[in-house]
């Protein structure tokens, strides 16, 4: 799945925050930011892609797994790998593994799932900050490539003094920068605290990424007037319009069609292929055309479909 010849392009992300632009990113999303739509992303302005998460004991133990949840490609760059973890040996033996094909690993502390929270991974990490630190400490000593990023991904607590010391310890553990996620592990669709965001921002001297609810370009701009961010993450707002950091409000043709041409040249499975597309043609198309799309099997009739209904990129100029 990937070529083992490390390869030449080597970002250094820390200097593209130090570049002074808002930093656009693609959030990790389990089954769907994989590399076929990383590719995609990036032809719409996307900065940094980060992969799903991916759980480092499962990934060490069988080479199943890590041909099946690492895939990448020499234009797959910068590239950030991001990880379940809550043994700091481990984390820092798959960021090993994955440093030579990507430009940081991120550590998740962030996912709310039942599953996740159970196993110790995830959202329960905000609550055990000496582990947290202990972990990033790991992959900075273990992995030889200075610049190399080790970041982590968190949501915050109610008590917001907890969400801030916990950001402290990780930056004097030597992490690169954070991603805050701007709600609490309960909530699901409530408003972002994007007060907290910035308490945050102004308790460290790391870099800070701001994410939830970025569904349009003015998002970007807003969230980074509110909070004083160095960067945005989007996940369902990408998934809905691949081409938002560009500026379109709704998918635009073109980038249906790059969908096809990558997913095709790529062997996208067909239920990730059309999964896709049902997202990206949600807010531009009718409750019956809808209907008829969803119930589509092949990805013939999909493109068929797409022609007929919207015509081909040929047709973009006429």
């Amino acid at each position: 799945n990937l070529s083992m010849n490390e390869t030449t392009l080597v970002f250094d992300i820390m200097d593209m925050f130090e570049k002074g632009k808002v930093l656009k990113i693609c959030a990790p999303m389990v089954r769907y930011s994989k590399l076929a739509f990383r590719s995609l992303v990036r032809k719409y302005n996307c900065d940094i892609c980060f992969t799903p998460m991916i759980v480092a004991a499962d990934f060490m133990r069988s080479v199943k797994a890590r041909d099946s949840e690492f895939t990448t490609n020499e234009s797959d760059r910068p590239l950030i790998v991001q990880f379940a973890s809550h043994d700091a040996q481990t984390l820092a033996d798959a960021a090993c593994v994955v440093a030579p094909f990507s430009d940081g690993v991120d550590l998740n502390c962030g996912c709310p799932q039942r599953w996740a929270m159970s196993a110790g991974y995830g959202a329960c990490l905000i609550n055990k900050p000496e582990l947290v630190k202990d972990m990033v400490r790991h992959i900075r000593n273990q992995v030889d490539n200075p610049n190399y990023t080790a970041s982590i991904k968190i949501r915050i607590h109610k008590d917001l003094r907890r969400t801030v010391d916990l950001c402290q310890k990780a930056e004097s553990a030597g992490a690169s920068w954070i991603t805050v996620h701007g709600r609490t592990a309960e909530e699901r669709h409530q408003p972002v605290h994007y007060d907290a965001i910035k308490t945050i921002k102004d308790s460290v001297s790391i870099p800070v990424i701001a994410n939830g609810d970025i569904k349009y370009l003015r998002d970007v701009e807003s969230t980074h007037q509110l909070t004083g961010v160095d960067g945005v993450m989007a996940a369902r707002g990408l998934l809905a319009n691949p081409a938002m950091f560009t500026g379109y409000e709704d998918t635009p043709l073109e980038c249906i069609w790059d969908w096809v041409d990558i997913s095709i040249e790529q062997g996208t499975p067909f239920t990730c292929f059309h999964h896709h597309l049902i997202y990206m043609l949600e807010r531009v198309s009718s409750q019956p055309e809808r209907k008829v799309f969803n119930s589509l099997s092949s990805t013939s009739a999909v493109i068929d479909y797409l022609q007929n209904t919207y015509g081909s990129v040929d047709d973009l100029g006429s």
